[in-house]
């Protein structure tokens, strides 16, 4: 209830602040339009802002509305939509549409409607944590479990107080009974936000969960951990899979035929249109490489693709050309990196080439991150279930890539398989449409390798 509240809060707060800075702008540049309060005009720029918001994560009381990445993916939405509402106001409508009179006004008003947004989204989010300080999560499970959901929501800074109610305590007493927690938690007047639930949990009587059952629909929700992981961290964690979990929750992937196809559709297309526009920039890089140490300017490696297909991967080479003697993964200040390479790695110019690999059919522009075979042998041997990752096209950029730094360890390709299984429970226009506004996010914050 609270969290679809704040939503309500923020869409109609978006859609007051984007009239009030649009009618504002058009009086104060004295254009036609500034006499006659506008609204039905500007359905479209608030249309494209909200959607682009909410794309990424703008909507969503969960999101850290304080933190420099969302205010940066805030802008990063903002200049999206300025620049859909550019092209649909300038070149497709017809003569006539009141925005059409100036394009610096419809700049600066969207320039002041992000700063505004921003604002009250940074206050709102600020009075939710203070209040969220006093809320807690209640956690039902065995020990092993707690300890590492504990040490989860540590390291992501969840801002929850955690009660537990161990399943599999012996000593706990009467204490560990759900009805006698539940007594407690609110004889100390503790405001639970969720329940979350081992699936394996023992020990849940019928009268408990009747009990859970009226929390859900007075506003506490339970929740089982791969749900809450789902929820709250958007991955799906490793420990719910195993050779059958395939069978018995499915991918969405499979359910979208028409997307997937539609998706290859546009890979095409813009992987074309890609390699066009970046055929300046390609000749410019491979000039530069090559005057550096005369080596080649290409870098090839067998990737792991589709359905396990191996394929040639082509790279612009960041590396010295005897690289490949030294340590699998690269590290931070690592000497094989060239200084062109740097350069092309921060800019992720290195990864233009794989257009053509997109146009090929061997990957899309949107996937897992394809892993060099050699590595692959060795993930599918220590991660269960590894595999599963290679039921869609590996892709320039996914889900994983913005959400965790480079992987240079076996657990942090664990973490990594955790966002791709997300992706391909979720596989939609949507989640590629986030993918696509956050990566943009990354490469203009030089972040990543």
């Amino acid at each position: 209830m609270r969290r679809r509240y704040t939503t309500f809060t923020l869409l109609l707060l978006d859609a007051v602040c984007g009239v009030g800075v649009f009618n504002l702008a058009l009086l104060l540049r004295g254009l036609p339009g500034g006499e006659d309060f506008l609204f039905g005009s500007l359905i479209l720029p608030l249309s494209a802002t909200m959607i682009a918001l909410y794309l990424v994560d703008g909507y969503s009381p969960r999101c850290d509305m304080l933190s420099v990445d969302y205010a940066s993916q805030h802008l990063v939405a903002f200049g999206g939509a300025t620049l859909f509402v550019l092209l649909v106001t300038h070149a497709l409508l017809a003569g006539g549409y009141p925005l059409q009179t100036s394009r610096l006004v419809s700049v600066l008003a969207m320039i002041a409607y992000a700063a505004v947004s921003l604002g009250y989204r940074r206050t709102i989010h600020l009075r939710r944590l203070e209040r969220r300080a006093q809320r807690s999560l209640l956690f039902i499970g065995d020990g092993p479990s707690l300890s590492s959901f504990s040490a989860e929501c540590g390291r992501t800074g969840l801002g929850l107080r955690l009660h537990a109610l161990e399943t599999d305590n012996a000593n706990a007493g009467a204490a560990s009974t759900l009805a006698d927690k539940l007594t407690e938690l609110e004889r100390t007047g503790q405001q639970l936000e969720a329940i979350v639930i081992r699936e394996s949990a023992s020990g849940v009587t019928e009268s408990d969960s009747r009990r859970l059952t009226e929390l859900h629909f007075a506003g506490v929700p339970t929740l089982t951990l791969e749900l809450f992981y789902q929820e709250y961290w958007r991955r799906i964690p490793l420990y719910r899979l195993n050779p059958t979990w395939l069978f018995q929750e499915g991918f969405k992937v499979a359910r979208e035929p028409v997307y997937f196809h539609l998706k290859r559709l546009s890979d095409i297309l813009l992987s074309t249109v890609g390699l066009i526009a970046a055929a300046p920039v390609l000749a410019a890089a491979m000039v530069a490489i090559r005057l550096e140490d005369r080596g080649p300017a290409f870098f090839a490696q067998t990737r792991v693709g589709l359905n396990q297909r191996r394929f040639r991967l082509f790279k612009l080479r960041t590396m010295t050309v005897d690289a490949g003697s030294g340590p699998l993964y690269t590290q931070p200040g690592d000497r094989r990196i060239t200084r062109v390479g740097a350069f092309l790695r921060n800019t992720r110019l290195d990864e233009l080439p794989q257009l053509w690999n997109v146009l090929r059919g061997d990957m899309s522009l949107i996937g897992p991150r394809a892993e060099w075979d050699r590595l692959v042998e060795t993930y599918e041997r220590e991660i269960p279930c590894y595999h599963f990752r290679h039921l869609v096209k590996p892709g320039i950029t996914g889900w994983a890539q913005v959400n965790y730094p480079y992987g240079a360890s076996l657990e942090d390709t664990a973490r990594k398989l955790e966002y791709d299984l997300y992706y391909i429970r979720h596989f939609s226009f949507t989640l590629d449409a986030a993918i696509v506004l956050k990566t943009i996010h990354t490469v203009l914050g030089g972040k990543g390798r």
